[in-house]
């Protein structure tokens, strides 16, 4: 059985679709907090557990039975999202999971800027010691992002960010999902790291020229200090926690930890990844 951790949100749902094109849904279990928020997957035969992160018995209960398990990388921030996922891992371990692909950050390591990342490496090194099979899918910013970055530049004319001159090898959710589909049911992936990485990198300075391009509007970017930034998000009421998280992400791009291009992804779905200008041109349309 293949059982997929925070199947409720964006990435995890993309990844059952993708499952179901390749297996029955009796052989899927989905662990969620909510129940409800994957009614629409009930029509396939879904197995549908509930579990909490923060809880070690309903995890280990969940858990049971499962061969392979994709461990989606928590939302949560700072000690409590590395407690959770360290619960995961110490469920996995206890239930006999065999095999545990993770979602991590691109090319992690102690001193990246990158809070996330920063604790994407110590789920990696917990599985890493776990003694279970492994795959990990380090993954680059999603395709997604990009209209939190932007913000309101379609309607003011200028991106407002402190990334400085920092490239994002942007790549879609759908294309991650994809993958995750391949490593899931695949065995020559075990024990593999992979780089997940769009085909092109841009800085928010090639973006905006790719946005005056497609929406005919002239649009520029406006590199802020990160004082300026922390007082804008502040002033629309993003918590204080939030608000650093998303500094020491531009942070992080700034030092060009989201530059790199790796081949894994295309290697892997067998085509060419969604591009920035691909995304733009459906985000643009559908707006």
């Amino acid at each position: 059985m293949i059982a997929i951790t925070g199947a409720s949100g964006h990435l995890g749902k993309a990844t059952i679709q993708c499952l179901l094109q390749k297996m029955d849904g009796e052989n899927i279990i989905a662990i969620v907090r909510d129940p409800s928020k994957l009614k629409e997957f009930l029509k396939d035969g879904i197995d549908i557990r509930t579990a909490d992160y923060e809880d070690p018995g309903s995890l280990n209960e969940a858990l049971k039975g499962v061969g392979t398990l994709l461990q989606i990388s928590t939302t949560s921030m700072g000690e409590r999202g590395m407690q959770q996922e360290l619960n995961v891992v110490d469920a996995a371990k206890k239930q006999g999971v065999r095999h545990l692909i993770y979602t991590s950050g691109l090319k992690p390591r102690e001193e990246a800027h990158f809070f996330a990342v920063q604790q994407c490496l110590k789920t990696e090194n917990a599985i890493l010691s776990s003694g279970i099979s492994y795959t990990i899918l380090r993954n680059s910013l999603y395709l997604e992002t990009i209209p939190l970055f932007i913000g309101k530049a379609l309607e003011d004319g200028n991106i407002y960010l402190s990334a400085g001159q920092g490239k994002v090898s942007f790549v879609g959710r759908k294309d991650i999902a994809e993958a995750l589909s391949i490593v899931l049911t695949e065995t020559v992936h075990r024990n593999k790291i992979y780089e997940i990485t769009g085909a092109e990198a841009f800085n928010f300075e090639e973006l905006a020229r790719l946005l005056s391009e497609q929406t005919g509007r002239q649009i520029g970017y406006v590199d802020i200090p990160d004082e300026a930034l922390k007082d804008e998000l502040l002033k629309i009421g993003m918590p204080d926690e939030e608000t650093e998280w998303f500094l020491s992400l531009t942070r992080s791009i700034r030092h060009h930890e989201f530059a790199d291009i790796e081949p894994a992804l295309e290697s892997l779905i067998r085509r060419k990844p969604v591009s920035v200008a691909d995304y733009l041109k459906v985000f643009n349309d559908a707006i």
